[in-house]
């Protein structure tokens, strides 16, 4: 039976790795991802894992003492957020392409500069060809669900790859919201013990970890790790179906709501979309036909899926809660569109660019979006399609 509790994202993360028990936990503090090995920690000194609980100088190191625990066949774990996450850079690549299941929770937040604590996701998106696969909560709810199925995504043998789960860094890492936590030997039951095939301790199958991949052999380790990436859609949908089984609480790819008849949509990812959602539901009332579709796996990026779920859509705003640089647009537009370019009959879209550095988003500023859709969908002119919103004017 679930059990009502109220806790922050950054103590259910820590709750669901405490009922997990990895071997290892690798750990160095950065704001707002800090609570979650300080958590742990008093798991640990209370005798309730078993845990080898290591600090270490940086996030560099977190993440390389995990990927060393990892090739010995061990689970392991860490956290980070913003600089932090950026430091590892090195090390994400070495862990995906290594097919290393490492599980990084990410508190998202704004990277410098100028300095900023607060959350977007120019965090994560930095890292979103790193080889790690990405998953995004919209509450503690969905946080805590997403760190249950995620040993099983990663370790899964047709998988093989590290994976964050993503919160919303103050939003979702720090608020404390009523939540349905598990019975600790039935998460354990789920999530199972870790089995692995090949790791370095295996005396009957001696191996090495993170060869020189010379020409003749880089591009087919790289094709290997693409395929693994392909094959975590499934995955991700077998667990999740598992989960619903198990527990009760459904989960996909994305999450459509009020799309079936809908005209005005609204792509967009996680805490923003549960404000959004009070904006389609007001519209809806005056008779707007409004809908929204929340991103939950970024990695690997559900684009068929989103574009069947757009194709009867008249205009389409793309939400980017961080900065591309490109010039034409952030990252979750860049995805988006061009998921949808095959369409036969395409819908107009806008890239608006918001939120960054923890700038408020309202359900007043969802709304103004579904009325900039309504007039392009009207007049069939999207004017200026890459714009930023909620920014002071000059």
């Amino acid at each position: 039976m679930s059990i009502r509790e109220r806790l922050s994202g950054n103590e259910a993360i820590a709750t669901a790795m405490r009922q997990v028990n990895p071997d290892v936990f690798a750990m160095f503090p950065i704001t707002p991802s800090t609570e979650i090995p300080q958590y742990f920690a008093q798991y640990v000194a209370d005798g309730k894992v078993d845990t080898e609980f290591i600090c270490v100088e940086s996030e560099h190191s977190s993440l390389s003492a995990c990927l060393g625990a990892e090739a010995a066949g061990c689970r392991a774990v860490t956290a980070t957020s913003s600089a932090g996450l950026s430091f590892m850079n090195e090390v994400l690549y070495v862990a995906a392409s290594s097919r290393l299941p490492v599980v990084l929770a990410v508190a998202c937040r704004a990277l410098t500069g100028p300095i900023n604590i607060n959350h977007d996701y120019s965090d994560s998106m930095a890292e979103r060809d790193s080889g790690f696969i990405q998953i995004y909560a919209e509450n503690n709810q969905e946080v805590y669900d997403n760190y249950l199925q995620a040993h099983r995504i990663a370790e899964h043998p047709d998988v093989r790859l590290p994976l964050m789960i993503c919160e919303d860094g103050f939003i979702t890492s720090h608020a404390i919201e009523n939540i349905e936590l598990e019975e600790d030997d039935k998460v354990k039951a789920f999530v199972g013990e870790y089995h692995p095939e090949n790791y370095l301790l295996k005396e009957e199958n001696p191996l090495a970890v993170g060869p020189y991949g010379i020409s003749a052999y880089y591009m087919e380790a790289r094709v290997a790790q693409a395929h693994a990436m392909m094959n975590a859609k499934q995955v991700i949908l077998d667990v999740a179906a598992d989960f619903e089984k198990t527990f009760g609480r459904k989960y996909g790819l994305i999450e459509e709501y009020k799309m079936e008849d809908a005209e005005l949509a609204m792509v967009i990812m996680g805490s923003s979309a549960g404000t959004a959602k009070a904006a389609v539901d007001e519209l809806r009332a005056q008779g707007v036909k409004a809908g929204l579709i929340k991103i939950r796996v970024f990695r690997p990026f559900p684009g068929e899926e989103i574009a069947n779920a757009l194709k009867n859509c008249k205009a389409v705003a793309i939400m980017d809660k961080s900065e591309g640089f490109s010039g034409c647009g952030g990252p979750l537009y860049a995805e988006t569109s061009g998921a949808c370019y095959n369409l036969k009959t395409r819908p107009l879209m806008v890239d608006i660019v918001f939120g960054l550095g923890g700038r408020d988003f309202t359900v007043e500023s969802a709304k103004s979006v579904y009325d900039r859709l309504a007039k392009i969908a009207e007049t069939g002119e999207t004017g200026d399609i890459y714009t930023h919103m909620g920014q002071r004017e000059r």
